[in-house]
């Protein structure tokens, strides 16, 4: 049995979202370690390019999970807020059952045709951790310019946290998101092989393949 699983506005915030995350990446690299990236010295335009790249696929970026937080409101019943927060006593029934599945200590798949639990809880820390991501790199935006609405709106956190920490902060989110994209490959990969079941391909056609009964399941 065949289901349409991710709507066409998830896949694309979906890839949005990534391709956001590896232009950013790749400033955000540049702008932290000019010479150690080019191996010289940055140029006044070299580093303008790179920050207007960056402040760019920044806006993308929160524009995309803005939009994905929205859809979890309005979107069908596998891209809802109910699948990253477990208010089910069945959804919360299923976390051990899926940790012990990613540690190899079962062999049965988790549960449901979209996010098992465990994965639901790893998305809301992952959105926890892009809404701290966008306001330090607003905070960060705004020192360039400590008269704008920018700074008005964001400056306030530089009397809360120094500004060393909300680099440092900024710094740590990429690599940590950068983390969760490798594991996220590896168990998309993972339950792909073993299920079978279109999960690498679905988040571009938006169609899994199910087992019997499998799409009734709580999700």
């Amino acid at each position: 049995m065949t289901i349409l699983v991710w709507e066409r506005p998830v896949r694309l915030i979906h890839w949005t979202i990534f391709i956001a995350v590896i232009v950013l990446a790749v400033t955000g690299f540049y702008i932290g370690n000019p010479i150690l990236v080019s191996g010289g010295a940055p140029t006044d335009f070299l580093m303008g390019t790179y920050r207007a790249i960056h402040v760019a696929a920044a806006w993308v970026f929160g524009v995309a999970v803005v939009a994905r937080l929205i859809w979890a409101f309005i979107g069908n019943r596998y891209s809802r807020w109910d699948q990253f927060v477990p208010v089910s006593r069945a959804r919360r029934a299923d976390i051990k059952t899926s940790f012990k599945y990613y540690l190899f200590m079962q062999r049965e798949t988790p549960p449901g045709p979209g996010h098992n639990p465990l994965a639901g809880l790893t998305y809301l820390v992952l959105y926890a951790m892009f809404a701290v991501q966008i306001w330090t790199g607003l905070a960060l935006a705004s020192l360039a310019d400590p008269g704008s609405f920018l700074w008005s709106v964001s400056g306030w956190t530089f009397s809360l946290v120094p500004i060393p920490t909300i680099r440092f902060v900024h710094h740590l989110i990429l690599w940590l998101t950068l983390g969760f994209i490798v594991h996220h490959v590896y168990s998309a990969t993972l339950i792909d092989v073993e299920e079978r079941s279109g999960v690498l391909s679905s988040i571009v056609t938006g169609w899994k393949r199910i087992r019997p009964g499998q799409a009734g399941q709580a999700e």
